[in-house]
């Protein structure tokens, strides 16, 4: 029996989705996902058991400049992958130097003087995820570990703020030309065209995007939830009500265990300054690693281009150069103003790894099982089923559902960019309106199923930032996103009827109709009792 590039290659991912969602447990439901996908393929070539073990491990299918790499060894193996799992680990140090020093007590207490009110917090949060901008991860664990003594000195949910920093992590990237996404969106496009240019025009009509972060605003203002969340906050606010004190020496026991950092050795010296000297050179220091990576020092070409250089770039080696040398000059910058001594500096580098943990390992299963579903071809299967449509002006909306449905079951924006923009611009030719529509539509559709999948590394890594259980923030979030991508996916259908106006006059019917679209879901909800 052949699963290769059938609908049964989609069957290991929505095995493991289901599974997390009814177990609420990730780690063995992304273990079933990868089994289920070794044993599809072994069966299919027929490889028996020795070609299962192989390939759920260490597998290599082809020869030359064709070969392709699978099994979890190879997923461990992928500098891209290390690169990321070294930022994520820097990342978690640079966290513990913080806390150890006290600059996180120090900012809240600072806050604490100037943010007044839960939606004071709420809205901090998302002006902090909006500026943070150059990369989804950075964003993800930078944001939760700032907010989160913020919020909770306000009583706002950590699942709140996971969907607060997950709606403000890759739904910003995408729509900033200066980050990792629009590098690696522009690489995806044909060999000789101006990629990050295509990538700039495209962002108008990136509507998931933006209506997110609108929604967000519609939310926090209104101070209205869905059911799924308002429950966690309830909860949060019952904390208050039931007694000041053990809830927030509980909470600061969980905060501290996050990061390996007990209660009594947290720094009492430290300043606002020690939170935000090591952000500020965390974010000078991932774009000069970006741009280095991409050869804005080097001679040649690409010399002094910023804009080009970021085009080039590549972003795991950026982030690990940035946080390596905010990490190196974090630990300088406090030992010798003896806020903490040298060998509680080296201390938190272990401590930054095993608050990193169960985020790297979930990380490492779904990189494992989009190994899997990408050796049975799901990615191609769906998108042939996209080419064999022929309802032209009905594409984006199409194309929006085809990315979204494969973000979501690959728990991968960017492994659907690679495989759908390529299809983008080759179906479109240049002048065509739809062009850029459906481009925008890819992009938008992939982050909309990254953003809703509980297999997605940043909505793991939103759930890490926040500190709170995966499922929980998974399943809290998942109305906002569907009531956004159902508004989204209205908008597209929109823009690809009234394309033939010209690309200007569709983007403003299109704005208009979403914009439109969303008050008015925002009062069915509200008077509903949806939204309350």
């Amino acid at each position: 029996m052949n699963f290769i590039g059938t609908y049964w290659s989609l069957l290991p991912p929505i095995v493991a989705m289901v599974l997390a969602l009814i177990t609420k447990e990730v780690y063995s439901s992304l273990f079933v996902g990868i089994v289920l996908g070794a044993v599809f393929y072994c069966i299919s070539a027929g490889t028996g058991f020795e070609g299962f073990i192989t390939h759920l491990l260490d597998d290599t299918v082809g020869t030359g400049a064709d070969a392709q790499s699978y099994g979890l060894i190879n997923c461990l193996a992928d500098k891209w992958n290390v690169g990321i799992l070294v930022f994520m680990v820097l990342l978690g140090t640079l966290v513990a130097l913080t806390n150890k020093a006290g600059g996180s007590a120090a900012f809240g207490k600072w806050a604490g003087k100037h943010v007044k009110s839960a939606v004071g917090a709420q809205m901090a949060t998302l002006m902090l995820g909006v500026l943070i901008f150059i990369d989804d991860y950075f964003n993800c664990l930078t944001v939760g570990s700032v907010m989160r003594p913020i919020t909770r000195r306000h009583f706002v949910s950590r699942e709140k703020l996971a969907y607060l920093i997950d709606s403000t992590a890759a739904p910003v990237c995408v729509i900033a030309p200066i980050s990792s996404w629009a590098a690696a969106i522009s690489g995806f496009c044909a060999a000789g065209e101006n990629g990050l240019a295509l990538f700039c025009q495209a962002i108008p009509f990136n509507f998931y995007a933006f209506f997110s972060i609108i929604f967000i605003l519609i939310v926090v203002l209104s101070k209205r939830d869905f059911a799924t969340m308002r429950k966690y906050n309830l909860k949060a606010q019952n904390y208050k009500v039931e007694t000041d004190v053990v809830s927030e020496v509980a909470d600061a026991k969980m905060e501290a265990a996050s990061t390996g950092i007990s209660l009594k050795k947290q720094g009492k010296n430290g300043t606002v300054l020690d939170l935000v000297m090591p952000i500020v050179l965390l974010i000078v220091g991932c774009v000069l690693g970006m741009i280095y990576s991409g050869g804005f020092f080097a001679p040649g070409e690409t010399c002094g281009h910023f804009i080009d250089a970021f085009a080039a770039s590549n972003a795991s080696v950026g982030l690990v150069i940035g946080s390596l040398l905010a990490t190196l000059f974090t630990i300088c910058w406090l030992v010798t103003r003896k806020v903490i001594n040298f060998e509680d500096a080296m201390s938190c580098l272990i401590k930054g790894f095993e608050a990193m943990v169960p985020a790297m390992l979930i990380l490492v299963l779904a990189w494992t099982l989009k190994s899997m579903t990408d050796s049975l071809g799901a990615a191609t299967y769906v998108a042939q089923l996209m080419q064999g449509t022929g309802l032209y002006m009905l594409l984006p909306a199409v194309i929006f559902v085809v990315a979204g449905f494969l973000a979501f079951a690959t728990g991968t924006s960017w492994g659907t960019f690679g495989i759908l923009i390529p299809i983008c611009v080759a179906v479109f030719p240049v002048g065509d309106p739809l062009r850029i529509i459906s481009i925008s539509a890819c992009m938008a559709g992939a982050v909309c199923g990254d953003h809703i999948s509980p297999i997605s590394d940043t909505t793991i890594m939103a759930s890490a930032g926040a500190g709170c259980k995966h499922v929980n923030h998974v399943t809290s979030q998942l109305p906002y996103a569907i009531t956004v991508a159902s508004i989204a996916l209205a908008t597209y259908v929109v823009a690809g009827v009234t394309q033939q106006w010209g690309t200007f006059t569709s983007g403003m019917a299109s704005w208009a109709f979403g914009l439109t679209a969303m008050a008015i879901s925002y009062c069915i909800l509200k008077r509903t009792g949806k939204l309350a």
